[in-house]
């Protein structure tokens, strides 16, 4: 958990710097700094769930033998 806590500190430091160095305004950089990394939160989610189904259409994909597998069973 500690280092989960560091790491949204460090994202939402980087996100306020970057708007902050872009912008010249406290006001877009603190914006950004939770915007930003909840707009990602909700990507990486979405993100997650369609790698997850590609990950269990491919597993399913590769248990079936190739078309010339059976040549090297032997």
């Amino acid at each position: 958990m500690i280092k989960t806590a560091s790491f949204a500190m460090l994202h939402f430091s980087v996100a306020f710097t970057i708007a902050y160095l872009f912008t010249g305004s406290l006001l877009v950089g603190g914006l950004m700094a939770l915007v930003e990394p909840a707009c990602n939160t909700v990507v990486f989610y979405f993100h997650e769930r369609a790698w997850q189904r590609h990950q269990h259409g491919h597993a399913a994909t590769a248990a079936e033998p190739d078309e010339h597998e059976w040549a090297y069973a032997a």
